[in-house]
């Protein structure tokens, strides 16, 4: 499940609740790709559905979030380009807990 948000930060209160929102992903087994791209492994739909649940109850006030479920086969086939020239590497392997299941 990846969540990818773009949230107001222009005053004190709007940072805070960033902060908050980015720190509660953390604590909920998301690992941050990007600034505000964060990825978290789900086995089942349903347990997607359970986070996409828990998303909704800590969203912040403001901004835009968005939520996207991608399966493990979509997650191995993406591209990590870095600097200039451009460097392909391998993305990361999903945490242990999809290779249990």
């Amino acid at each position: 499940m990846i969540v990818a948000f773009d949230l107001p930060v222009s005053s004190k209160l709007q940072r805070r609740e960033a902060t908050q929102f980015r720190k509660y992903l953390l604590s909920d087994g998301y690992k941050m790709i990007q600034f505000s791209f964060y990825a978290r492994p789900t086995v089942t739909y349903s347990r997607m559905q359970t986070h996409l649940r828990r998303l909704k109850f800590n969203l912040p006030p403001e901004g835009s979030v968005r939520s996207i479920y991608v399966t493990q086969a979509q997650w191995e086939r993406s591209y990590i380009i870095h600097g200039s020239p451009a460097e392909e590497i391998e993305s990361e392997r999903m945490p242990r807990q999809l290779e249990i299941w």
